[in-house]
């Protein structure tokens, strides 16, 4: 991490830009936004942050600052580079609507562990308590979404101190943190050198990643638990971001099936034989089996929800890897829980693992993944009215650069990239995953090409979502895309004008019929809009046209919008056995609904292949 000493080189230019050429706290801000690394500010401007935007003006594009069409979409912008790079999300807002506005964008960083830190405007401390225009109680705002560290700047001597923590602690507890910053505060001059003096913390831009190892009697035990087991399943999480080959080099030494949760998923190489892709309600066929069948549980870097996928409660043996011990048996009873780095643990725990040469139960996984694979590609296959979805997300794994960045928002979509999309190794793909927000797509995938302009993106969005905040972000897009190196942004909108997530969700856990009224979308043409913005844009509605629409959005000289045209009847069943489950569920809701013989067709067919 960068460890520069704010006031020196270009910090003293950008001081002397300021007018009577003071350097005023908004400058220390942005000069301690350099010293942490951070190479782009996302946000909105108004009156209550002023003073740091004319800081960030003053500094001349380092960093940069990215201008969102709400603080909503800055705060997923933000929570999406933490996602892609590894690094600390910064946003900015001004007091009272424009902080409101970024909670959601917060607790998706917090809900999915993810380093972020807002730094939010206020109110002159003059004007505070007066029930002045847009004064909040911020600290109180804040006090849930970042538990780990809200803090309102009230000196000049303080606003260093308070920055550096809140990095360190955003960092440390891979969480959201929050910086007020009253008005007038930000406009006083800013001391060269905090005073030597009682009350005043002395601090330094400064963290460094920690070595978390387990203990090596531990190690033993969970080795212990690992070689006994004849059938091992591992599930992969986020955590093993940097382990692929660790964890695949463990996975091949016992013999194991290997399922991954939703955010595990590009960490791990699905077209391995026996990779049997996401576990859970939106997962596969194969990830069931594997979960109902195995003795023995490895869990790398998780904390997947869906608890009635995991194997049953006495069933399997688990150990569990993951570097925050809150998480150890949080989600299946674990008999050896391993505090430690994914990679480091595993690379300890490899020596300790005996190699398996009975390959029964591989060659059973191998076989149950090539059974999920015939399902996966006879449901994309099957018609539709006028397109199957499964089958436009499936087509994209032929197309997809290697070089390629993907985000996708929430919805259907999900269910479809999690089932059908094959990531070339090395490329990444993040989501709203714990917070499952809607409107999140289009904002992670100008976070990922902000950071890569060099790499391709495609953002996989249902029309829900563009209509929620998707729309605005794409006057984003085309504002900006003639500035990148590889102009390849490519957008998939679902268009079915239904809220079909929901729809489905109705039917399942419900029993009742679609309700017109709350799941209708209204129509609007994005092929269109995007070439009102000067963007490419694509309409099919015909599988012939599926193929050619990809391969010409990854050849285009511009961003593209691929509107493809799909069929809200196509089902979102879970795997089977859960699956089995919300069967009558399913029927009922379906024949009390009229027009749904083609829905209720449909889901009788994916039942069938489940149960065959």
């Amino acid at each position: 991490m960068a460890t520069h000493e704010p006031g020196t080189g270009s910090d003293e230019q950008a001081a002397a830009a300021v007018p009577d050429g003071q350097r005023l706290v908004a400058d220390l801000v942005v000069e301690r936004f350099r010293a942490w690394g951070v190479p782009r500010v996302f946000g909105y401007s108004g009156d209550g942050i002023n003073p740091v935007m004319g800081a960030l003006r003053r500094a001349a594009g380092d960093p940069a600052f990215v201008q969102a069409r709400h603080e909503e979409s800055a705060a997923l912008m933000a929570t999406g580079h933490a996602k892609y790079t590894g690094g600390v999300g910064v946003m900015l807002s001004t007091q009272g609507p424009g902080a409101v506005h970024l909670l959601n964008g917060l607790y998706d960083a917090k809900l999915d562990h993810q380093p972020v830190v807002a730094v939010v405007g206020q109110q002159p401390t003059t004007a505070l308590g007066a029930e002045y225009q847009q004064e909040l109680d911020l600290t109180a705002l804040f006090s849930d979404v970042a538990a780990q560290y809200v803090q309102v700047v009230l000196a000049p001597e303080q606003a260093g101190m308070v920055l550096d923590r809140a990095f360190r602690t955003a960092l440390a507890t891979r969480s959201p943190c929050v910086v007020v910053l009253p008005h007038d505060v930000q406009t006083q001059p800013a001391p060269a050198v905090p005073p030597h003096e009682h009350g005043v913390v002395p601090t330094a831009p400064q963290w460094r990643p920690p070595r978390v190892l387990p203990a090596d009697d531990d190690l033993a035990d969970a080795a212990e638990v690992l070689n006994a087991g004849e059938r091992v399943a591992l599930l992969v999480g986020q955590g093993a971001r940097d382990a692929g080959a660790t964890v695949r080099a463990v996975a091949e030494r016992l013999g194991a099936g290997v399922t991954t949760s939703l955010l595990g998923k590009p960490w791990w190489d699905e077209t391995l034989p026996t990779s049997c892709g996401v576990m859970g309600h939106l997962g596969t066929t194969a990830s069931a089996w594997l979960m109902q069948h195995c003795d023995t549980l490895l869990m790398v870097g998780t904390n997947d929800p869906w608890t009635e996928f995991y194997p049953a409660p006495g069933q399997a043996r688990a150990v569990q890897v993951d570097l925050d011990g809150r998480h150890l048996g949080n989600r299946y009873p674990v008999e050896v829980g391993l505090v430690g780095d994914a990679d480091e643990t595993l690379s300890a725990l490899l020596p300790l693992l005996t190699e398996r040469t009975d390959t029964g139960w591989r060659d059973q996984v191998a076989g149950e993944v090539e059974r999920w694979q015939r399902i996966a590609e006879e449901r994309a296959a099957l018609g539709a009215v006028p397109l199957n979805p499964e089958r436009v997300v499936r087509a994209l794994s032929a197309h997809l650069p290697e070089t390629a960045q993907v985000s996708v928002d929430v919805g259907s979509v999900v269910y479809w990239y999690a089932r059908h999309l094959r990531l070339p190794p090395g490329v990444p793909a993040h989501l709203s995953s714990t917070l499952a927000s809607m409107g999140s797509g289009l904002p992670y995938g100008l976070a990922a090409k902000l950071a890569a302009p060099d790499r391709p993106v495609v953002a996989l969005v249902g029309d829900g979502a563009m209509q929620m905040n998707g729309i605005a972000e794409l006057v984003t897009l085309a504002s900006r895309w003639q500035d990148w190196a590889d102009p390849h942004f490519v957008v998939l909108v679902l268009h079915n004008n239904d809220l079909a997530e929901v729809t489905w969700e109705q039917r399942e856990t419900e029993g009742d019929p679609r309700y017109d009224v709350s799941q209708s979308l209204p129509d609007f043409p994005y092929a269109r809009y995007a070439e009102l913005l000067g963007l490419g844009g694509i309409r099919i509605d015909s599988p012939a046209d599926v193929d050619d629409a990809w391969a010409h959005a990854f050849t285009a000289g511009r961003p593209v919008v691929i509107e493809a045209i799909v069929d809200p009847d196509v089902p979102l069943l879970p795997p089977f056995p859960a699956g089995a489950e919300k069967m009558d569920s399913f029927r009922r809701a379906l024949d009390a609904e009229d027009g749904s013989e083609r829905a209720r067709d449909l889901l009788e067919r994916q039942a069938k292949q489940e149960s065959d």
